[in-house]
């Protein structure tokens, strides 16, 4: 049965298992000097960009091509399994250890299931560290070794962004590049040790809070906040630029699908749902671009088809 709130971070458990930092406190009586307050207010301007980069808006718009989406994944799995292996190293240290929570957090194994899943068995064979990752995970290994404190910031950047807007970037995934619902290539989105992401939230937030750290040292999280929100801009606009480089795959748009599918492109013209609206308001011109969209899409010959025996068939007993 899943808790609703982790174990004690000193437990001997072992964990199993695009960017969004956590903006709501869920109710919480907090202080401007806490951490994550500090770190909402300082990482505000970073987390916009962030938010508004080109790939990011695309892939809020259901604009993600299955080939970019199994290149994310594999930048993620080189970024987890960097912060998770330092961690590991990390997890006795007095700033590392209150939020030291394998079983609910890590998304190496996760990941690597959606790699499976994407690639085939021979995944680990047909990935590799691509350029605009490596400084994201050589940081990340800097820190682990050298100051480990400042794995506070990617650990917070990553995976409260994952318990937060990721939620939002599973749906949009799912049902852009056609999933199975079964969640099969989405597993780095489940969290099946956590019942309640907001329950999560508050006492990893709490624990946080409660690290002994002065104000020199909550000021160096912050900024490396910042720089985590740096690595993941990096991340993003090697995937844009990889994107202008891919042939967008051929799916079939039938009704079914999303309106962001249908509308890719940006042009309003070629979306049967528009199309549509004008036929029925009596405008002849869309009336047969309604038509000629139709035709276009299989499920819609299909019934086109039936619709027109059913009518020869009609015919002929009209006039027997």
């Amino acid at each position: 049965m899943e808790n609703e709130f982790p174990p004690e971070p000193n437990s001997a458990k072992k964990g199993r298992a695009m960017i969004a930092l956590d903006d709501d406190n869920d109710d919480e009586v907090l202080s401007p000097t806490d951490l994550s307050e500090l770190l909402a207010e300082g990482t505000k301007e970073a987390h916009d960009r962030a938010e508004n980069c080109q790939f990011v808006k695309d892939f809020l718009r259901g604009r993600i091509k299955r080939e970019l989406f199994k290149r994310g994944t594999a930048a993620l799995y080189f970024v987890y399994s960097a912060i998770e292996e330092e961690i590991e190293k990390n997890k006795d240290h007095h700033h590392i250890a209150p939020i030291y929570f394998p079983v609910e957090l890590h998304r190496r194994e996760a990941l690597a299931q959606d790699l499976e899943y994407f690639y085939g068995e021979d995944w680990e064979n047909q990935i590799s560290l691509s350029a605009g990752t490596k400084p994201y995970v050589d940081r990340i290994h800097e820190v682990g070794e050298k100051d480990p404190v400042l794995l506070v910031a990617h650990s917070y950047t990553r995976y409260m962004g994952d318990l937060s807007g990721g939620q939002i970037l599973k749906k949009v995934a799912q049902r852009a590049l056609k999933l199975p619902s079964t969640g099969e290539g989405l597993n780095f989105y489940q969290f099946e040790g956590i019942h309640s992401h907001k329950g999560f939230k508050q006492l990893y937030r709490s624990r946080m809070n409660e690290l002994e750290l002065d104000a020199e040292t909550k000021d160096r999280i912050v900024e490396e906040s910042n720089q985590a929100f740096g690595f993941n801009m990096m991340v993003f606009t090697e995937l844009e630029e990889l994107g202008k480089t891919i042939k967008e795959e051929v799916q079939d748009a039938g009704f079914g699908h999303s309106h962001a599918e249908m509308m890719e492109g940006g042009d309003i013209n070629k979306c049967p749902y528009y199309a549509a609206k004008m036929a029925v308001s009596g405008n002849p011109t869309h009336a047969c671009q309604l038509a000629m969209t139709l035709l276009r899409h299989l499920p819609c010959q299909v019934v086109l088809a039936a619709w027109m025996a059913a009518l020869a068939g009609f015919t002929a007993w009209y006039f027997m």
